[in-house]
C-alpha cells in the first residue's frame, strides 16, 4: 500500500522516472508472489509424479491432485488482461527445478510407506524426465505415447 502512496505522490509531481521506478518494483513484487504460489502447486504435483516414477503405478487420487495442480498453476501463469503468461518457458521449467527438493522431501514420506530417504528416493528417479513430464502437463502436452502411462487418461481441462 505504502507503493502506491509513493507511486501517487510522484505522479502528482510529474515525476514520470521515478514513478516508474516504483511501478517496475509492482511489477516485480506481484511476479515473487505469482512464482511462490506455482512453485507450492509444483512441489504437489512433483510429489505425485514422484510417486508415480518410483511406485510404477498411481492411483485416482494421485491422478486428481496431479490434474488439480496442473490446473492451478495454468490459472495462476495465465495473464487475465492482458494475452500470454506470466511466467516464461525457462522460468516455469527454474520454478519446476526450484520446488523439486520439498517434493523429494515429501513423496520420501510417503513412497512405499515412508521407506526411503530422499537420497535414495533421488537415486531411483529420472529427475529430468520428471521435470520434463511437468512441464509438458502444464503447457498441456502430454509427455507419453498414447496408453503408454496411467496419466495420459487425465484430462487435464476438465
Amino acid at each position: 500500500m505504502e507503493e502506491l502512496l509513493e507511486l501517487k505522490a510522484l505522479l502528482l509531481k510529474g515525476d514520470i522516472k521515478g514513478s516508474l521506478a516504483i511501478v517496475e518494483d509492482l511489477e516485480d513484487m506481484s511476479k515473487n508472489g505469482i512464482i511462490s504460489t506455482i512453485r507450492g502447486y509444483a512441489v504437489i504435483l512433483l510429489l505425485h509424479l514422484i510417486k508415480q516414477q518410483a511406485e510404477n503405478r498411481t492411483t485416482r487420487s494421485w491422478d486428481v491432485s496431479i490434474r488439480n495442480s496442473v490446473r492451478e498453476i495454468q490459472r495462476q501463469n495465465k495473464r487475465r488482461k492482458a494475452a500470454g503468461y506470466y511466467l516464461s518457458d525457462e522460468e516455469l521449467t527454474d520454478t519446476l527445478n526450484d520446488a523439486y527438493l520439498n517434493a523429494l522431501d515429501a513423496a520420501s514420506l510417503e513412497v512405499e510407506s515412508g521407506r526411503y530417504q530422499s537420497e535414495k528416493l533421488e537415486a531411483i528417479i529420472d529427475k529430468n524426465k520428471l521435470i520434463s513430464d511437468a512441464f509438458l502437463l502444464i503447457k498441456n502436452v502430454s509427455p507419453y505415447s498414447l496408453g503408454e502411462h496411467p496419466i495420459y487418461a487425465i484430462s487435464i481441462n476438465t
